[in-house]
């Protein structure tokens, strides 16, 4: 299979972030298709707004099964309704000289490994040569594999493993919650993003619960996006 450089594949889940780096990809390639994950999320609400947002942006959408993921190990109070999830993203240790943290009990371990590894198998039968995330470092909420170099090392040993030339795109990899606001502003789908995506862990749409570390950080980006947006 040939890959073709003017197709996109996009790791799509509904939420702010995806949904911003989903139409980034309708402006930078030709042809775009969404790939959505259930993976025994408590808010699989997102897999139905995120099939509706696909459909209002014209591009083709499919989901995937996967719910092993959280199968594979517990602890995570994404999967499992009896962990009472973390109220803010961990600071880093002062103990570490390298500034580690321990991952909030919302990180999934494995969820983008898993997910990239997929999308490259299903984009190879598809012919799509380019692969775009939604992860951020800036904002990474202490999740490992949001990370730059988590994902340039996936992005080799994924053309290692197939022999082929894939390209993951992080169009937010190195900007934070108010960027993305802005640029989610700038691709014209600011309304949208705001009131019809999910990124709320505990499934509420739009501006969400307001007390999940999610919401904390995507309405704390809004505040600080819009203070710019009315000076200018």
């Amino acid at each position: 299979m040939i890959l073709d450089h003017r197709k996109a594949l996009v790791v799509y889940s509904g939420g702010q972030d995806s949904t911003t780096c989903l139409f980034w990809a309708k402006q930078h390639f030709d042809e775009v298709r969404a790939l959505c994950f259930r993976y025994g999320q408590k808010h699989v609400a997102e897999v139905d707004i995120a099939r509706r947002i696909a459909q209002q942006a014209g591009v083709p959408f499919e989901e995937r099964d996967v719910t092993f993921i959280s199968q594979l190990s517990t602890g995570c109070s994404l999967t499992d309704s009896n962990v009472l999830m973390d109220k803010e993203p961990p600071a880093p240790s002062a103990d570490t000289p390298d500034g580690r943290i321990t991952p909030p009990n919302t990180f999934v371990p494995g969820r983008n490994l898993f997910f990239l590894s997929i999308a490259a198998v299903y984009a190879r039968e598809h012919g799509i040569m380019n692969l775009v995330t939604g992860v951020s470092q800036t904002d990474y909420s202490g999740y490992p594999d949001c990370r730059d170099s988590f994902i340039r090392s996936l992005n080799v040993s994924l053309n290692l493993a197939m022999d082929e030339q894939f390209v993951i795109h992080t169009p937010l990899m190195w900007i934070d919650k108010a960027e993305t606001w802005r640029l989610a502003d700038q691709l014209g789908v600011f309304d949208l993003v705001r009131h019809q995506t999910l990124t709320c862990y505990n499934g509420i749409p739009g501006d969400g619960c307001g007390e999940c570390p999610a919401c904390k950080l995507r309405r704390r980006g809004l505040e600080k996006y819009l203070k710019t947006r009315k000076n200018n």
